[in-house]
């Protein structure tokens, strides 16, 4: 304690006689140079307590993740104990508290991470050649969960923590769902069907991407003006895109991995776009059926990662859907949100229930066409006229051409109407869906520091610290 006072006491001292040299009356009689040299010294040490802080907090957070994991084993199974002993079999309502201490450290990966830290977290191979070399890969399914809120990685696995398989004996014959498939897009990647971490940013700019992006830009690397492009050309196509998406901007070189982006810089999927020699063309109607058929397929591993039962999922299902992205919208809010889906469809007495994937599909080609449907509803909003299911779905079959069904109709309009008037709320509802459309991969990554530091650069040139520094 009295260890504890003395630090205090000093830290007083120290601060009043800073406080005292630096202030502007005792500043002044020091030259100009020694004032930008003191500013310097408290800018730094500023800066230094920052980082400080940050690092500590970094570790702090890591290790009690850690400690979670084998701390709070025991409190679960005590639990579970009780509960047996009630002669009733009671299932666990969601995640326990080590569980959602994991997934928020993991969501936290995803949402603020490099691509080289979130490709090693979730990656789960790591595969060995027969000269020894080994290799990081995903499956499909690290690859939906790197994209994926609250999907938790399996225990055993996590930052540099892989299962080591020899290349010679990998099992072809997985049990995921996109192997039943031999046309599949994840299927053409590499030997084996497993993402590389080429593969997996090529996946990601893909995603980040919109469709008329990719367009302008091959029609703007089409030097020749043929409607194709060649490989070269299409290395600077997605060069250039990638540059500008959010986890583009995050990514740093890391040779200690081997996850750079330094050239060459081949996904495995070029071969499959040019040829083994990589000396065909790509025309953009190619590349679109692509881009299609990957979205279509990610959407399918969504939709089964519901487990649905004859072909369909709940109505709750949906709505999980739709908010997995809804961070602007506070959790217990969200919470409600759901809860008034579960009531409202747990009493339903109808003969077929749930949403089937085709229902799932005209509503994800419904939120892909958000930008126009949010266009055409202000139309609705400023001529006064309310915004019911009818003028959903019209304004979704006009400008997406797609027809919502009345079961999906139901379950949105459970989830925005606040107040239950059969009207929707429409710059709520446009604010998730867009969320939703991008997975959350158009925001950005950065923590921020580069921000403060470019602003304190301009703060010094403007209030003359650095006179030569002027611009």
């Amino acid at each position: 304690m009295l260890r504890s006072f003395g630090r205090r006491t000093l830290h007083v001292i120290v601060q009043q006689q800073w406080r005292s040299l630096t202030s502007t009356q005792h500043v002044g009689r020091y030259p100009s140079h020694v004032r930008r040299i003191l500013t310097l010294l408290g800018g730094g040490a500023g800066l230094l307590t920052a980082g400080l802080a940050l690092e500590r907090s970094r570790q702090s957070l890591a290790k009690e993740v850690q400690q979670t994991k084998a701390t709070d084993i025991a409190r679960e199974t005590e639990e579970h104990s009780d509960e047996e002993g009630d002669g009733e079999e009671k299932k666990r309502k969601g995640p326990g508290f080590r569980d959602r201490k994991i997934i928020e450290y993991e969501n936290r990966i995803r949402a603020y991470s490099t691509p080289d830290k979130i490709f090693r977290y979730f990656a789960t191979l790591r595969v060995f050649t027969e000269d020894g070399m080994s290799d990081i890969f995903m499956t499909a399914e690290d690859f939906i969960r790197t994209i994926t809120p609250d999907q938790k990685q399996p225990d055993g696995l996590g930052l540099d923590q892989f299962k080591k398989v020899e290349a010679k004996k990998l099992n072809l014959k997985r049990k995921s769902l996109h192997d039943r498939d031999d046309h599949s897009i994840f299927s053409m990647l590499g030997d084996n069907g497993l993402i590389s971490f080429a593969d997996y940013m090529f996946l990601i700019t893909v995603l980040s991407t919109p469709e008329r992006h990719f367009e302008i830009a091959f029609r703007l690397f089409d030097i020749n003006g043929d409607g194709e492009v060649s490989y070269d050309e299409f290395q600077q196509v997605t060069d250039v895109i990638r540059a500008q998406t959010a986890t583009g901007k995050r990514h740093r070189d890391r040779k200690t991995t081997g996850n750079t982006l330094d050239k060459p810089f081949n996904s495995s999927l070029d071969t499959v776009f040019f040829g083994p020699n990589l000396d065909k063309k790509l025309t953009f109607e190619t590349f679109r059926k692509f881009y299609k058929k990957l979205n279509q397929e990610i959407l399918k591993m969504e939709f089964d990662r519901y487990e649905p039962v004859d072909g369909r999922i709940t109505e709750v299902n949906l709505a999980n859907f739709l908010l997995v992205y809804a961070n602007q919208i506070p959790k217990p809010r969200r919470s409600r949100m759901r809860k008034r889906v579960k009531k409202k469809f747990a009493d339903d007495d109808a003969e077929v229930k749930g949403i089937t994937f085709k229902e799932f599909m005209d509503l994800q080609s419904f939120l892909n066409n958000i930008r126009d449907i949010d266009t055409a509803l202000s139309f609705y909003h400023v001529a006064g006229a309310a915004i019911d299911p009818e003028t959903l779905r019209h304004v979704g079959n006009m400008v997406a051409g797609v027809k919502l069904s009345d079961r999906v109709l139901d379950v949105v309009f459970t989830l925005f109407d606040e107040n239950d008037d059969g009207k929707l709320s429409n710059k709520e509802f446009v604010g998730v869906v867009k969320n939703r459309v991008q997975r959350g991969l158009d925001k950005s990554k950065e923590l921020g520091l580069s921000r403060i530091l470019e602003a304190m650069w301009k703060c010094a040139k403007k209030t003359q610290i650095f006179p030569s520094a002027k611009s």
